[in-house]
């Protein structure tokens, strides 16, 4: 596993994790590329949180291994170059903001003149700098979840593994997380995003992969995922009763989950280069037709088609 040695910051093979006779993850296998910001998805109860929770050595593996900036998991040298912002948190509310920062950029082993400087550029960066003083029991839960990011970042980390960052955010907040998530990319800093909210992982992530039962079922390029896909809709000439089987079987060199019903077939195609294949196709079978209408899949719609619509 370790041929690639420097290229990936995360690196799985077949991770499993069961509580009894249940299965939270069953085989975790994937890469995740230094600077790259990677779109975790999947229901709640999918499994997210404990790969995220192997990854990070909080939980042992019931089987399998990984890389974490290539070393083992629970490794301490690696760990020291990870941020994780866990979905429920909760802070030493007595402590003013600033104060809650210093005593973890202490446990980080931040010295003493570095944290004195990032932790005012931090807070300015969660736009919290005006309630530095303020105690976090009196904290919004918008603004608990802004210093938690700020938290992550204390370390200067190479690695921030994010477990639905935008939850308890309204949209200025939202906005700031995804503002926060470019400027990590630029930095060069992998991002590992647990989400379920599809429009951020739409406008953040540079690859995502579909979790569903603790089981990975698919993994893209998000680019791929959102602009590859074309659901197609055709409409033929109503002078056949029944669109003929192998037709169907005929379409299928040029999209998947080609289904007919009536006089209408919808297919998922592969890119728009196909759409005069398939009209020239059915036309040279003698079809008539009267309706060729191309639209891409949104993220939502690959999510429910993906993962099957679970919610639990």
């Amino acid at each position: 596993m370790g041929d690639m040695a420097g290229t990936n910051a995360v690196e799985t093979q077949g991770l499993r994790k069961v509580y009894g006779e249940q299965t939270a993850v069953a085989d975790l296998t994937l890469t995740v590329p230094r600077g790259e910001v990677f779109g975790f998805l999947g229901p709640n109860g999918a499994g997210k949180t404990t790969a995220v929770k192997m990854l990070l050595g909080l939980v042992a593996p019931t089987a399998g291994e990984a890389l974490v900036l290539d070393r083992p998991l629970g490794d301490p040298a690696g760990r020291a170059r990870v941020g994780f912002l866990p979905e429920h948190f909760r802070f030493h509310d007595w402590l003013k903001a600033s104060e809650f920062l210093k005593l973890h950029a202490d446990l980080y082993g931040v010295p003493a003149k570095v944290s004195r400087q990032r932790i005012p550029e931090l807070l300015a960066l969660v736009d919290l700098s005006a309630h530095a003083d303020k105690k976090l029991r009196a904290f919004s839960k918008g603004m608990l979840q802004r210093i938690g990011l700020a938290q992550t970042l204390l370390n200067d980390p190479e690695l921030v593994f994010l477990d639905e960052p935008t939850s308890g955010l309204d949209p200025m907040g939202r906005r700031l997380v995804r503002d926060i998530i470019h400027t990590l990319r630029e930095r060069g800093t992998t991002v590992f995003l647990n989400s379920h909210l599809l429009s951020e992982v739409e406008i953040t992530c540079d690859r995502v992969a579909f979790i569903r039962r603790g089981e990975l079922v698919r993994i893209s390029a998000l680019e791929d995922l959102v602009n590859g896909e074309l659901v197609v809709r055709l409409r033929v000439g109503p002078q056949r009763p029944r669109i003929p089987p192998d037709v169907l079987v005929g379409l299928a060199a040029w999209g998947d989950n080609v289904r007919a019903e009536g006089d209408r077939i919808t297919l998922t195609a592969h890119g728009e280069a196909d759409l005069p294949e398939i009209a020239r196709y059915l036309i040279g079978r003698g079809f008539d037709l009267y309706e060729l209408s191309p639209q891409r899949v949104s993220l939502e719609e690959l999510f429910v088609e993906i993962v099957g619509g679970e919610t639990g």
